[in-house]
């Protein structure tokens, strides 16, 4: 089955043994330096083959058109069969930092999945078209950072795994590195699982793709994450199993397995010396129910594990490209542009190999007793390793940055650069495919719990859905079908907010009526012996108002501020509560931004659902500052921020500032109320123009638009949403009395 799967195959980005080797070898090896064919688009990732086809990530255009293309070319010719485009949105992500990663192909149902950088999850079938999006940002609260790292979805089974930084809520409210199960036929939410401790280190996301493997009677996988942890994750269900922490920073690179290891390299300081980067071998523990190491204070059951774990260490330093291991030898490219091969069971370093002044992002191909190397200055490498020496049989300029790893298939190799996608062919006299390892999935034990799916849920007022239950061994591995709970609210013992969700289940269906109050909480549902727990947000129908009256302000913990009266936002608001705060401003109950987390100084919260389009969303508005200094402060509709500029005085509409951005002269006053009007129209053909006006609150609301903006390839919808950015958190801003109207 495997051999079948992976013969003639290249399905995701690390390739079939997920350690960037081929299982192709060819008689009478020759490269072409001449390409087959190239495509004049930009990619900084792998393209990926199956069935005859070539799936690609890039992207093109410039400005507000710029947009990341998935495309489909047949394999022999190279031709485009379909494309699937997406515009990014309220993203931070610079410097064309897009397409770092890869799509993900199900060889069960054909379809692809892809992630891209500002996180939009979709996948498409074999014809391209879309079965089931995501939007990680509206729906999980997930954060976007200038470097765009966003790593490439996995898929497992019947599950696909996603990662990125979220802030979302109640538990899952600070912002942290968080992995996601969804259902890789339905997109339906299976698990969150948070392995690692503390935020991410000065904004250090993480592209670290996972590895899989069975281990211990459990399907599970490993990852560097951007609290500089390498961790160990049950994929079935998300529980973390362990974590060792390696270095003060991210940890951007993919590890290999290596017998009874791990093996993998970073480059920022390490938490044990002040070296920077490391290139480590830690051992596995054998039992992962015996583990005794230290408890994580964040999640529990995430154990670390002690410091005599670590094999070997060599203080080598990479930021981002990712080891390659074959027959013993872990083949690594550093930040100074060096090849390196290193003994995978000792650590001694064989030789080292100057390619380039300087890398960046792209990882060794192995195939055929080559390394295929793509360098940051655009040199293109082909090196015999078969000896105790390297030696470079090809060398070959390539047009741009060569960020992208390549992939090899069928004796055709595919690299892209950030102008081009390349095709080159390698001349043989013969293929020899060899088999890979036979994936040996954990035995099903007895029945120990229940999984709702989706396990969590978004309702609108008045709205139901259907909760599947499905049995799961104690190590989460899916037995059967469960039938019908009987479901309870359930406040887990340690939550700081003791909320339920103003919703009720008959049978197994879950309904909000139509009165139903904005709420988030938890369910427990049981089928006998067996229990089993999901989440759940109402967010309500429009027209939606809020003015704060109605909140208690009081002196608890958790506030930004000592000793001050205040009150958390709404619950169900994704990634609210950690950057906003209801206090008394000037008798009124108004919402705050708060100061206390640089990581949160520029802050997205979204309040409600992502589908909704063609409303016109209001509120008042204030900036803190002086003459000198000012916050911004804005509302998001439909993926765009219109905000108040205090330092620049302009009214500006954005959703990406290197993309979309104009603006218009504005007068702001510091601590003087304005209203601000915002309203998206999208036209037949895919145009649209975003409109906003603002006037100071005490005045008459003006009859014309201040600022109208027009966007060729306009979003169509988006969940609305309030903005604020406090540069480096000194000044902060003021939200009252949000009004969303339909304009239906």
């Amino acid at each position: 089955m495997a051999e079948d799967i992976h013969k003639g195959n290249w399905l995701a980005w690390r390739g079939p043994l997920q350690t960037g080797v081929s299982l192709e070898s060819y008689a009478d090896f020759e490269f072409n330096e001449t390409p087959v064919w190239t495509d004049s688009i930009s990619g900084q990732g792998t393209a990926v083959v199956f069935n005859g086809r070539i799936f690609s990530w890039g992207y093109r255009g410039s400005g507000p058109d710029l947009e990341e293309v998935v495309q489909a070319r047949d394999e022999k010719t190279g031709d485009v069969i379909w494309e699937f485009a997406t515009h990014d949105f309220l993203s931070d992500t610079i410097y064309n930092r897009y397409s770092i990663g890869a799509v993900a192909v199900d060889p069960e149902t054909e379809n692809v999945i892809v992630a891209t950088t500002y996180g939009l999850v979709t996948c498409l079938n074999k014809d391209g078209e879309q079965v089931w999006q995501v939007s990680m940002m509206e729906r999980f609260g997930r954060l976007t950072f200038p470097n765009g790292r966003a790593g490439s979805p996995l898929v497992d089974g019947d599950i696909v795994i996603i990662r990125g930084v979220t802030s979302y809520w109640g538990a899952n409210g600070p912002a942290r590195d968080r992995f996601f199960g969804f259902d890789k036929n339905t997109g339906e939410h299976l698990w969150t699982s948070v392995p690692g401790v503390g935020p991410p280190y000065l904004k250090d996301t993480s592209m670290s793709t996972p590895f899989l493997e069975t281990r211990d009677g459990k399907r599970v996988f490993y990852a560097g994450t951007g609290c500089g942890n390498i961790v160990c994750v049950n994929v079935n269900d998300g529980t973390a199993i362990w974590r060792w922490q390696v270095s003060k920073g991210g940890i951007n690179s993919s590890p290999v397995v290596y017998k009874d290891s791990v093996i993998n390299i970073h480059g920022k300081e390490n938490l044990d010396t002040t070296e920077m980067g490391r290139m480590f071998r830690i051992k596995i523990p054998e039992d992962f129910d015996a583990i005794d190491g230290e408890v994580d204070p964040i999640q529990k059951g995430a154990r670390r594990l002690s410091e005599d774990i670590e094999v070997w260490r060599e203080t080598l330093e990479m930021f981002t490209s990712s080891p390659t291991l074959h027959d013993g030898k872990i083949y690594q490219m550093v930040k100074t542009g060096s090849l390196i091969c290193v003994d995978a069971e000792t650590g001694k370093i064989h030789w080292e190999e100057k390619l380039a002044n300087s890398q960046l992002h792209a990882s060794p191909l192995y195939a055929s007793g080559r390394l295929f190397v793509s360098t940051f200055p655009g040199e293109f490498y082909v090196i015999n390793v078969e000896g105790d020496k390297p030696m470079i049989e090809n060398q070959i300029k390539l047009d741009g940055n060569g960020i992208g790893t390549p992939s090899i298939c069928n004796g055709r190799l595919y690299v892209h650069t950030t102008e081009k996608l390349y095709a080159f062919e390698i001349k043989n006299s013969g293929i020899e495919y060899a088999s890979a390892p036979e994936v040996v999935l954990p035995e099903p034990g007895e029945a120990a719990k229940l999984l709702p799916v989706p396990s969590d849920l978004l309702l609108r007022s008045g709205e139901s859905a259907t909760v599947t239950l499905k049995q799961q061994d104690a190590g989460g591995v899916i037995i059967g079908d469960g039938g019908t709970a009987s479901w309870e609210t359930f406040i887990p013992p340690t939550a700081k907010v003791k909320a339920t969700m103003d919703a009720f289940f008959e049978g197994n269906t879950i309904g909000a009526g139509e009165d139903a109050a904005l709420s988030a909480g938890a369910w427990k549902g049981t089928e006998g012996e067996l229990a089993g727990y999901l989440r759940g947000r109402v967010i309500s129908n429009l027209p939606y108002t809020e003015d704060f009256e109605g909140f208690e302000l009081a002196t608890k913990p958790g506030g930004s501020v000592e000793g001050r009266e205040f009150d958390f936002p709404p619950l169900p608001w994704i990634g609210a509560r950690l950057k906003w705060e209801v206090i008394e401003n000037d008798g009124n109950k108004v919402l705050s931004k708060t100061l206390d987390r640089v990581l949160f100084q520029r802050s997205l919260s979204f309040i409600g659902h992502p589908d909704l389009s063609n409303y016109t969303l209001q509120a008042d508005v204030m900036t803190d500052g002086s003459r000198r200094i000012k916050s911004v402060v804005g509302l998001i509709n439909q993926r765009y921020i219109i905000s108040m500029v205090g330092n620049a005085n302009i009214l500006e509409v954005s959703s990406n500032h290197e993309r979309v951005k104009e603006s218009v002269p504005f007068p702001i006053s510091a601590n003087i109320w304005y209203t601000l009007k915002t309203s998206v129209d999208v036209a037949d053909d895919g145009s649209g123009v975003i409109r906003a006006k603002a006037w100071p609150k005490d005045q008459p609301e003006p009859e014309a638009w201040t600022i109208e903006v027009k966007h060729k390839n306009a979003h169509k919808k988006g969940a609305p949403g309030i903005f604020g950015f406090a540069p480096q958190s000194q000044k902060t801003v003021f939200v009252d009395n949000i009004s969303i109207n339909s304009n239906d």
